[in-house]
């Protein structure tokens, strides 16, 4: 995915992005955490420039911008969106080794008995663009309830549901056709941590099956479950935003 910069350098947080360790946000708590130094010393701003002569350290490792790759993956459930678990297999160990070496992180959350679209990638600018509501890229579910909603319940979820973290009002919220009434589709911009049980549950139920079925207006209708499609970052974007089936 092409990324501008000018004469004067980049922007550190940009540039470290680049780099393979994380989003712009996750680069942005490196640098406030003293974690980061230009040219030896601490850096103290995302916004200070970096130019191409520039020696940028993480805990003493020199960085490199690396090569932008973008995967498209069908997440099976019973996997964990990190890079790396303890206890359990995550979406990197689905990759092969070739890939799984290359620095590559999950853009956002899916929980472990989720499933569904999932897009993974080495670009913390990329990452930034899916993940920020101010992008505007909104995330399409279905969910099954452990039980029928009624049509007050359906109306309450439309008009919104306070989670800790505050009020959240769904983009579109609907019944799944010919599935019975405990099948909904719903669509968010927030990325919350485990948003769609939480709301559930607020309203007295239980989200039994949950899968992401699109970002923005790419849709994921034939990637069998647990394979994956590496994608050019432009033409990825695009599907992004003006659509795609996988």
């Amino acid at each position: 995915m092409t990324t501008g910069r000018g004469s004067e350098g980049e922007r550190l947080n940009r540039y470290l992005a680049r780099c393979g360790i994380g989003s712009r946000r996750k680069v942005e708590a490196f640098i406030f955490d003293g974690r980061v130094h230009v040219d030896g010393r601490i850096a103290l701003s995302p916004g200070e420039r970096v130019g191409g002569e520039s020696v940028v350290t993480l805990d003493g490792r020199v960085l490199a911008p690396q090569e932008g790759i973008y995967l498209v993956m069908n997440k099976p459930r019973g996997v964990v969106c990190a890079v790396t678990d303890r206890f359990d297999r995550t979406v990197i160990d689905l990759l092969p080794s070739s890939l799984s070496e290359r620095k590559l992180f999950p853009v956002g959350r899916l929980d472990k008995e989720s499933e569904g679209l999932l897009l993974l990638t080495n670009d913390g600018d990329f990452a930034q663009q899916i993940l920020h509501p101010r992008y505007g890229i909104v995330k399409s579910y279905e969910a099954r309830l452990d039980g029928p909603l009624s049509e007050e319940l359906l109306d309450r979820w439309r008009r919104g549901v306070q989670l800790e973290e505050g009020f959240v009002v769904p983009v579109s919220l609907e019944r799944v056709g010919g599935r019975g009434r405990d099948w909904i589709t719903l669509s968010l911009r927030e990325g919350l941590k485990r948003e769609i049980r939480r709301m559930a549950e607020a309203l007295g139920f239980r989200v039994l099956r949950l899968r992401r079925l699109a970002i923005g207006s790419l849709a994921l209708r034939n990637l069998p479950v647990g394979d994956f499609l590496e994608i050019d970052g432009d033409r990825l974007w695009k599907m992004i935003k003006s659509g795609g089936i996988l």
